[in-house]
């Protein structure tokens, strides 16, 4: 019986490991949970774990919060040891933020086999350090489990063996159709003192977008025109906070404390409109058949716009506001890209063991000590 650690460190980490971690014990590996701690505040990490009935991390190793540099080192010092002790047969790794990258670095100096879940997305966007996490994590890795297509293009332009590379599907989607009876039965619409179809639901995270005040101003002014047509629920990211003290609110937006998942998902699935400039709204708008404009200036989740209901507006206010104004005066249309069917972690399971089950090959790789191209 194979020993798996799964890895997770952030929230978002959550709903992409549970999938995997179910479909793997369901074929009789054995899973080890990892939690990081890179996420630590109970209110909005303790409820993601009740939500998604994921079962208490094996291993906590409490790491906390600290520049990239700081918080890579202690989970790399902190998951080590956890590596020695287990000596697990693979370690997978979801996604794309800094324990990602810091337990595949660990795990691969190790010997140990990596899967990464989330393979293969690509921003081109340097200034983001999730960018530099994927492309570094797709390095270290065995098995690269690509979302969609075009993450598979991605990584065979990249040099990557066909045999490293499985269109997998979304597991973020997995866990979306798993749960959502139980979100769409939330009162959280009732609670926030909403209808169905009738607000916009907004959120605000990204350091590019909040750190600097002049550019969250921006932002905020453009909710606060959209307000102007209907509510605007913005739940309030701890980071974000703050700074939305300095910048002051336009009326129309009501600021609402962090949800669960099952509230999250509940208020996106009824909501008229999303605007965001998280990675996982943009998938989980696309499931849910409910309009979303990206204010960012790029995505790796490009699918989500040919094939899904997102829009990629800048971080321009006009633009922000011209968009949101023609989208409202249209219907939403429902579209869903293939293989976001809510067996993405099975599809996962069967190729990391069946791997495992297979005669060990050395990959190859040129004078350099990169993978040559297939």
């Amino acid at each position: 019986m194979p020993r798996i650690v799964c890895v997770a460190g952030a929230r978002p980490n959550f709903m992409k490991v549970k999938p995997v971690m179910d479909a793997l014990e369901a074929r009789g590996a054995e899973v080890v949970l990892v939690h990081t701690g890179q996420h630590y505040d109970a209110a909005m990490n303790d409820v993601f774990f009740a939500d998604l009935g994921l079962r208490p991390p094996d291993r906590h190793l409490g790491t906390g919060s600290g520049t990239h540099a700081e918080q890579t080192a202690r989970v790399m010092t902190a998951f080590e040891p956890v590596v020695g002790e287990l000596a697990p047969d693979a370690v997978v790794v979801v996604g794309d933020v800094t324990s990602t990258l810091a337990c595949a670095l660990v795990a691969a100096k190790a010997g140990v086999p990596v899967g990464h879940v989330e393979a293969g997305l690509r921003s081109r966007d340097w200034s983001m350090p999730e960018e530099v996490n994927r492309v570094v994590t797709d390095r270290l890795s065995d098995l690269l489990f690509a979302p969609s297509p075009d993450g598979v293009d991605n990584l065979r332009a990249e040099g990557y063996h066909d045999d490293q590379i499985h269109l997998a599907g979304n597991v973020m989607i997995d866990t979306l159709y798993a749960n959502l009876e139980r979100a769409l039965a939330s009162d959280a619409l009732h609670r926030h003192g909403l209808t169905a179809g009738g607000y916009a639901l907004a959120t605000l995270h990204r350091p590019a977008n909040v750190d600097d005040t002049g550019m969250l101003g921006g932002l905020v002014r453009a909710l606060g025109e959209v307000a102007r047509r209907l509510p605007v629920v913005l739940p309030v990211h701890p980071r974000t906070a703050v700074r939305l003290e300095q910048v002051g609110l336009p009326g129309g937006i009501r600021l609402v404390p962090p949800a669960g998942y099952l509230d999250f998902i509940a208020l996106q699935a009824s909501a008229r409109l999303v605007l965001t400039d998280s990675g996982g709204v943009q998938e989980e708008t696309t499931a849910l058949g409910v309009p979303c404009l990206t204010m960012r200036d790029s995505t790796e989740r490009p699918i989500t716009l040919t094939e899904g209901t997102n829009v990629l507006v800048g971080r321009d206010p006009g633009r922000i506001v011209a968009i949101a104004e023609r989208v409202l005066a249209g219907p939403p249309v429902k579209r869903s890209p293939a293989l976001w069917d809510g067996h993405a972690g099975a599809r996962i399971a069967e190729a990391l063991l069946a791997h495992l089950a297979a005669p060990a090959r050395p990959r190859p790789t040129d004078a350099r000590g990169l993978m040559t191209a297939a």
